[in-house]
């Protein structure tokens, strides 16, 4: 433990100066250099090195969105690393689809390998990944060992796609069926990005329209949590716990200002990645889907609130749910955008406990996953009590790169505790939010 805060000390330091709130000749570092390149297969790269490179490189995985390289989750925090000595490569990904999970990992790794020929080997490479970046560095932590050393994942969308498409499928159909039972939207199989984003459109004015009204509020809450989304979107806390109308309030809030807008089109997105539609729901009971959901309790209330039949409804969804998977889509998912589990390094998993976009319960999932792998001395998962996708604070990831480099310099876990984590983002500038947290288990997910 001693080393991991002498660590956290220096970069504590090299923070402040990022920030310009220290003077001297720590202040007065050399500006990094830059690199960029473009790889054989047409993804783009980039790196920045600082002129006091510590020998660690830090492999950075970006999120969902456009194929444009990234070396670091966000300003801030990038700056903070090179202040401390870090430095960073990251790649755009390769590909026509913004879902370019059959590229990334390769093209990261050639990203390093360029890198590497200009600066010569790093003592030491963490793979870090956002949101869906999260994916690509659990990924390359399972076929990477000989290049990296340990991988953090932070908003990890860990369990993959398989069960993304099938939770969101879940959601989306419960409120088109329950709310606008005379309007269906097309979920699936969409011929355009175009198509897509009509239908994220519709599900979002149905969402909207249908707060107006006890029982619209009920299958609203019904559809948020076959989505897994959190209860709480605004605020320093979330609502009490049995404030189920301001719990549902923050739910649709959440789906109609972006959730809905997001995450349809973005399925079209992974359509084209898989060459067709992995998500089912036909044979799914839904009473049983959630019977094991965190969020029946609330549902259940608000339905006796409205005076509905929830079992009439649950009934309702089984009985039409007719969405059949693509076999060659599920099959090329299933190779590209599923971690094993099957760990080489050493992983540490970060996560908000209320993330719209990817739903901690994901973290359960990939938990499991990694158990039933044999792996699981190598994950360690931490959480921070804050609402958002990917909402750290610089100081509270930063804490967590250094946690994982002491497991890396030692071979054993330092002391993850809350208090210890919130003392280490504490001693680099702002106070951490970690707190003990169990995630449930995620609802729809491993469905065969």
């Amino acid at each position: 433990m001693s080393k991991w805060l002498r660590r956290i000390g220096v970069l504590a330091t090299a923070t402040l100066t990022a920030f310009g709130l220290t003077t001297g000749s720590a202040a007065q570092a050399a500006t990094p250099v830059h690199y960029t390149g473009v790889l054989p297969d047409g993804a783009s790269w980039v790196a920045d090195v600082p002129g006091a490179w510590n020998g660690t490189v830090i492999l950075y995985s970006h999120g969902f969105g456009p194929l444009v390289a990234r070396d670091a989750p966000d300003e801030p925090t990038g700056q903070a690393l090179l202040a401390a000595g870090y430095a960073l490569v990251g790649s755009s990904y390769s590909g026509t689809s913004l879902w370019a999970l059959a590229s990334a990992p390769r093209d990261q790794f050639a990203s390093l390998d360029e890198l590497v020929r200009k600066i010569g080997e790093p003592r030491r490479t963490i793979a870090w990944g956002t949101s869906m970046g999260g994916l690509v560095s659990a990924l390359e932590a399972e076929s990477g060992h000989r290049r990296l050393d340990g991988a953090l994942t932070t908003c990890g969308l860990v369990a993959g796609a398989l069960n993304l498409n099938n939770y969101q499928l879940d959601g989306e159909y419960a409120l088109s069926r329950l709310l606008a039972p005379a309007q269906p939207v097309k979920l699936v199989r969409y011929a355009s990005a175009e198509e897509a984003s009509a239908a994220g459109a519709a599900l979002t004015k149905i969402v909207t329209d249908g707060q107006g009204t006890a029982a619209g509020r009920a299958r609203i809450a019904l559809g948020a949590a076959l989505m897994n989304t959190p209860p709480w979107l605004t605020g320093e806390a979330p609502p009490g716990p049995a404030d189920y109308a301001g719990q549902e309030q923050q739910q649709q809030q959440a789906l109609a200002q972006f959730v809905l807008g997001f995450v349809v089109p973005g399925r079209y997105q992974i359509e084209q990645a898989a060459g067709g539609n992995s998500a089912f729901n036909a044979g799914v009971d839904y009473r049983a889907l959630l019977s094991g959901s965190p969020l029946a309790r609330q549902v259940r209330a608000l339905y006796r609130t409205a005076g509905l039949d929830l079992d009439a409804d649950l009934a309702e969804l089984t009985r039409h749910a007719d969405v059949t998977p693509d076999r060659q889509a599920v099959g090329t998912l299933a190779r590209t955008s599923m971690a094993t589990g099957r760990l080489r390094v050493p992983e540490l998993n970060l996560h908000t406990t209320a993330d719209h976009l990817v739903p901690v319960e994901q973290e359960n999932s990939y938990a499991h996953r990694v158990r039933a792998a044999g792996r699981e001395p190598l994950l360690r998962q931490a959480y921070v009590g804050a609402a958002g996708h990917c909402a750290f604070r610089p100081s509270e990831t930063l804490a967590a790169l250094h946690a994982l480099e002491s497991q890396v310099d030692t071979g054993h876990w330092p002391d993850l505790r809350p208090e210890r984590l919130n003392a280490a983002a504490a001693a680099l500038g702002a106070p951490g939010r970690y707190l003990r947290y169990t995630p449930a288990p995620l609802t729809g997910s491993d469905r065969r």
